[in-house]
């Protein structure tokens, strides 16, 4: 029998929401919500009936029968470090949502609004591989400075995803495999996937790893230190240099490749070479997770937006092919990630995590 299911994902100015039998969208939209609408609302779980209420009349437009879903699926958010998976949203996950465990973030909302629209029509909510996701081995927390602990953060669901596809397609259970898995998007995060568990990862938003489009990645500390005590610069206005305005951004003016790759084609040098060195980064991080894998790499795999640049996939293959075969999904489907982890569960495949 076919599945359907309500997927909800929610940023801080849309929430894209899509209807899947099985693992066919049947349509999906992505409703844009105004900084007037928001700004009406003091905190994100204040946004919950408003962003539901739009949800239910997009499929009441649609002419879609709310009570024939057989599940609904939010991107997971700000919770406790958890092992990856599908969970169901208990009570205790919920709470979490709503008061932010580890921060207040649009995608927090995913799992209150597919709790609430579950429970009006009596079927089971989940969310799968929110960013929080934390399967690093002791080993890996090791910074050299105590306070300083290096963290999970990183793009969790996709990275699981392709992951779990390229396992599918072998043959293979994803547990069985050691795959290096990089995804490069916005941000750059490079996980070390041994035997199902993403035991180190890079800090894709604020902590190490290559620099990407918008954020510096590691940078040298020293350095840092000496910038954040220059009396030049707010506390606000470093961050900003490492998130945001970093990378990319800051060599060349753009966070968007495609304007990269125009650049170089145009005989831009200084594009070409921000570029090549992209690229040498992203492979020493490739580098490092295999010996983190001890060398024992069955697959490495590049994903998001970045893997439609050919010249950046050929880069890497020719610094890091000798490591293991590169398998290449480009773009990211989150919507999908989020059906295939729901139905795992429903179909016996997986069993749901506890929170």
């Amino acid at each position: 029998m076919a599945m359907k299911s309500l997927i909800i994902n929610p940023g801080s100015t849309s929430t894209k929401i899509g209807v899947f039998e099985d693992e066919t969208l049947l349509f999906e939209e992505t409703l844009r919500h105004s900084t007037e609408e928001i700004a009406q609302y003091a905190s994100i779980v204040d946004q919950k009936d408003f962003r539901k209420q739009i949800i239910l009349d997009l499929l009441h437009k649609k002419d879609f029968d709310i009570k024939s879903l057989q599940v609904v699926v939010g991107r997971g958010g700000m919770l406790k470090p958890i092992p990856g998976g599908t969970y169901a949203v208990s009570d205790a996950l919920l709470e979490d949502l709503k008061i932010g465990k580890q921060g207040q973030h649009a995608s927090n909302l995913g799992g209150i609004l597919a709790r609430e629209i579950a429970d009006s029509i009596g079927v089971p909510s989940y969310i799968v591989d929110p960013v929080v996701v934390d399967e690093l081995m002791p080993i890996s927390r090791y910074s050299g400075v105590p306070e300083l602990p290096r963290t999970s953060v990183f793009h969790a669901l996709n990275q699981k995803a392709v992951a779990k596809r390229y396992a599918k397609e072998q043959g293979k259970p994803y547990d069985s495999l050691n795959l290096v898995v990089v995804h490069m998007g916005g941000g750059v995060s490079v996980g070390a996937h041994q035997k199902g568990r993403v035991i180190d990862v890079f800090n894709a938003l604020d902590g190490d790893g290559a620099f990407s489009p918008e954020r510096a990645g590691a940078v040298p500390s020293g350095a840092l230190v000496k910038m954040c005590f220059s009396g030049q610069y707010s506390e606000k206005e470093v961050y900003k240099k490492l998130v945001g305005n970093g990378g990319f951004n800051a060599y060349v003016g753009t966070n968007d490749m495609r304007d990269v790759e125009k650049m170089v084609n145009e005989g831009d040098t200084k594009a070409a070479e921000v570029r090549d060195a992209f690229i040498m980064q992203v492979a020493k991080d490739i580098g490092s997770m295999a010996c983190v894998l001890c060398g024992k790499v069955d697959q490495i795999i590049v994903t998001g937006g970045i893997a439609y640049d050919k010249a950046v996939v050929a880069g890497l293959k020719e610094r890091a092919g000798f490591i293991a075969p590169f398998t290449v999904y480009p773009g990211e489907d989150e919507l999908l990630a989020l059906t295939q982890g729901a139905l795992r569960v429903m179909n016996g495949e997986e069993k749901a995590m506890e929170y």
